[in-house]
């Protein structure tokens, strides 16, 4: 009965439907609904109390998220037709994921061709080392989230094929061009994201999202679309952030999540349907902010 109460007042259900579609930051959602900071923490906290959304801990900020019953969101829905502003938030929202890629894509196109040369939180020659043993003798490989494609053309060396996947056309085009001036022809990069990958479903047999997870609007999405393009049997390997506190990489590396915590992560892979799931920290650095790196395999189910 008290949900129902909730769901009455127009700016929580306009809260919940947008809450719903999207994970967001209170800024996110002022920014979406044009009210005070303070007005939209009071309404998150009393459904945060009947469980109707819950947060997570992202640096400064707390990420937002509805959970709800599926009687109650066609309620909502119902509900959300008699209110004019309803449209008008979902277009706001969809601006708002479009200025999140536009941004991500915009950074990650000025470092086309830097990868190597420069500092990239989690990315060291230790921890692909590692990653590396675990990945032999697979015929179709996907790199999620692939940048240049450095870790790509490591494995196009021993794999039939890769198909290396990036959201930045600069990426691709650079990765590409490198890829056939080194003549791998079993190198394949295409345009897309890791939440909407380009390749058809059950044909590969190594998924690995390689310091891309945390970079995910939607890390358990990205799991979810993993696990679709595996065969029976696949395997996933992760290579991330631990949880960090770094705040900066938000804006220094366009980080949407300050890494993730160990048993978390493995939560998520086993939402997301694999088995046999397998984590550990095989880098630390020694210099700050002293970020970890983690490993995660997994297997799709048969």
């Amino acid at each position: 009965m008290k949900c129902l109460k909730l769901l009455a007042d127009p700016t929580r259900l306009r809260m919940l439907l947008l809450l719903h579609n999207q994970a967001l930051s209170v800024a996110e959602l002022q920014e979406i609904l044009g009210m005070g900071q303070s007005r939209i923490s009071t309404q998150l906290s009393l459904l945060k109390q009947e469980g109707m959304v819950t947060d997570q801990r992202s640096g400064k900020n707390n990420i937002y998220q509805a959970e709800l019953p599926e009687l109650l969101l066609s309620l909502a829905r119902q509900a959300a037709e008699e209110l004019p502003e309803c449209p008008k938030d979902l277009s706001a929202l969809r601006h708002l994921i479009r200025k999140r890629k536009d941004k991500a894509r915009s950074y990650f196109d000025e470092l086309a061709g830097k990868f190597g040369k420069s500092y990239v939180p989690g990315r060291s020659w230790k921890a692909l080392a590692e990653a590396l043993i675990k990945v032999m003798n697979y015929d179709v490989v996907a790199d999620l989230g692939a940048g240049e494609g450095t870790l790509s053309q490591l494995l196009a060396q021993r794999a039939k094929k890769v198909i290396a996947v990036d959201i930045s056309p600069k990426m691709v085009e650079f990765g590409q061009n490198l890829a056939q001036s080194h003549g791998l022809g079993n190198l394949e990069f295409r345009l897309g994201e890791i939440e909407d990958v380009p390749i058809e479903t059950k044909t590969v047999d190594l998924a690995i999202l390689s310091q891309a997870l945390h970079h995910a609007e939607e890390p358990s999405r990205a799991l979810s679309e993993a696990y679709r393009i595996l065969k029976p049997g696949g395997r996933l390997l992760i290579l991330d952030l631990a949880k960090h506190s770094f705040t900066k990489a938000h804006e220094l590396y366009s980080d949407r999540w300050l890494g993730f915590p160990e048993g978390e992560l493995a939560e998520m892979i086993e939402a997301a349907g694999f088995q046999g799931v397998e984590t550990s920290v095989v880098d630390r650095e020694t210099k700050p902010p002293r970020l970890q790196t983690l490993v995660a395999t997994a297997l799709a189910a048969r």
